[in-house]
Parts: C-alpha cells; sequence; structure tokens
C-alpha cells in the first residue's frame, strides 16, 4: 500500500485503512537481500517509539517490531505506545511510519491476561496492519490459535534465556516450542531469538533446524561465545553464522519478519545496526 493512498482521509484514514488490512505476505518491497529485515524498538528503548522509526530508518531498514510500554514521543513524555492506544495515537504512529518509509510488521514480546486483552491485543495489530504479534504465552495457546485463525494474524512463541533455577520456563528450548506448535494451526509457531540460544548453550543454527518449517519471526542477534551472555556484535562478527542461518530460513521457505534486536551501544547503536543491514544487503548480492 503507497502512501498516498491516505491523502485526503488524514489520521483517522490511517487507521480505517489499515483496519481493512489482514496478515497478508510481507510485501518484496521492504525486502533486503530477500527478507523482511528490521529493527525490534527494543533496539532503541532508550528513546520514544517515534524517534525509534526515524533511527530504524536511518539504519537503512524498512520494518519495524513495536514493543509494548515505550515512550510514544519526545513532545508527549508520559504517553505509552501500546496495544491501548486510541485510534487518533494509532493514526499518529501510522502517520509517522509513512514520512519515514517504514512499514509496522510486528509486536512484542506482549503478554494478555484473559481474553478480553488478548483481543484488544489483535484488535491492534489489525489496527496497524501486522504480520504476526509475539509473545511468551504458551498457557493460552489454545485461545491464540483461535484468535490467530479469526483476525489471520500470526502468533510467534518469543525464547529469552534459560533460567536455571525455574524449571517452568521451557520456552528456552526450541525442542520444547516446536513440541506446543507443530499440530496447531500453520499461523502458530515461533519467534526465534539465536542470541538468547547462544546464551543458553544452544548453537544458533541448530535452533533454526530444530523448528524448521514453524519459524514466523526471528529476533537477530550475532554473539562472540556459546553458553553466555556476551554482547551483540554486528552480523558476520560473531559465532552465531549468521550466513548459514539465512541460507536454512531460506530454504524453509521462510516468509516472516527478521527484527535486529540489538541490544548494546544503547545511546548510539544505528551505526552498528546499519552494519548488520548491510550484511543482508551483502547477502543478497551473492545470492
Amino acid at each position: 500500500m503507497k502512501t498516498r493512498c491516505f491523502c485526503g482521509f488524514g489520521l483517522l484514514g490511517l487507521v480505517l485503512t489499515a483496519a481493512l488490512l489482514r496478515a497478508a505476505p510481507i510485501p518484496d518491497s521492504v525486502k533486503i537481500g530477500g527478507f523482511a529485515v528490521g529493527c525490534q524498538a527494543w533496539t532503541f528503548n532508550r528513546f520514544t517509539a517515534f524517534e525509534a522509526i526515524e533511527k530504524t530508518a536511518l539504519t537503512g531498514a524498512k520494518t519495524i517490531e513495536f514493543f509494548p510500554g515505550q515512550r510514544l514521543r519526545p513532545d508527549q513524555p508520559d504517553a505509552r505506545w501500546d496495544h491501548n492506544a486510541s485510534d487518533e495515537v494509532i493514526a499518529q504512529v501510522q502517520a509517522h511510519l509513512a514520512k519515514h518509509g517504514v512499514r509496522a510488521v510486528n509486536y512484542g514480546v506482549v503478554h494478555g491476561s484473559d481474553e478480553a486483552e488478548w483481543r484488544k491485543i489483535f484488535a491492534f495489530a489489525r489496527k496497524l496492519g501486522l504480520y504476526a504479534v509475539t509473545t511468551e504465552d504458551v498457557d493460552k495457546l489454545d485461545l491464540l490459535e483461535a484468535l490467530a485463525k479469526e483476525f489471520d494474524i500470526r502468533v510467534a512463541i518469543h525464547n529469552h534465556p534459560r533460567q536455571p533455577g525455574n524449571p517452568n520456563y521451557k520456552v528456552w528450548d526450541p525442542a520444547y516450542v516446536l513440541s506446543v506448535v507443530k499440530d496447531r494451526d500453520q499461523r502458530v509457531g515461533a519467534c526465534a531469538d539465536p542470541g538468547h540460544w547462544a546464551t543458553s548453550g544452544i548453537t544458533p543454527l541448530e535452533g533454526i533446524k530444530t523448528l524448521r518449517g514453524r519459524i514466523v519471526s526471528v529476533h537477530l542477534k550475532d554473539r562472540t561465545a556459546i553458553g553466555s551472555g556476551t554482547p551483540d556484535v554486528p552480523f558476520g562478527a560473531g559465532i552465531s553464522n549468521v550466513k548459514g542461518m539465512l541460507d536454512e530460513l531460506k530454504r524453509q521457505g521462510f516468509a516472516g519478519n527478521i527484527s535486529i534486536e540489538y541490544e548494546t551501544k544503547w545511546d548510539n547503536n544505528v551505526p552498528d545496526v546499519a552494519q548488520c543491514i548491510g550484511f543482508f544487503r551483502g547477502y543478497g548480492s551473492c545470492q
């Protein structure tokens, strides 16, 4: 959908138009190196959502994945950006996305307390025209599967690092995530986070292979060691074998979004993230 389609409708028109959208395939126009790669707004969590959009554009990326609770904009320091936003606020964000040539594709990691909140989350995702929502709420998969079918919006189960003192936290393990999504609707799958896998002692490429065919989205990181929480580094500078993961995702027919979640140099990480986007450009030129 081109920006000019919204002309004449105003801010509310942006919301009404987006509300008609479903989880259609992510368009090729926002892909780099064959993938819909962009930024997780968490990369810029010390800034507002408006600034995260601007910084995403500065990196050369064309997509963004929002997270709940980020400050909205510099001139409204007390306002937060999440699924409780009014249609007016959603329209402001849509206009800012259009201004900077960035497309919102995902939202998370988000948790819903009950069906009513999860319906609000899916309605928010529909208004933004999102491809998927990301969560760790594996205890609500029956509900999430039903909503994924109703709204035609995908659900991705995300992994954080292993918690040795908490045996009930199981989504760190890609084999566990596969076990709970493999027999469900294809719109229910995994949000693979290779950096957190590395912290948990899992080789990232093996995690991608374990979840073959069920990966909805990726929070991509490159780390310098397996088995410890080392800082993120630009793609190709670590041991995560980013090229190998992209090759495997391509082989699997992956059609979701890849969000660069760069959790270091918080105050000035745009140059490093731009280098990560450059990795995708180089990858695409070699295909």
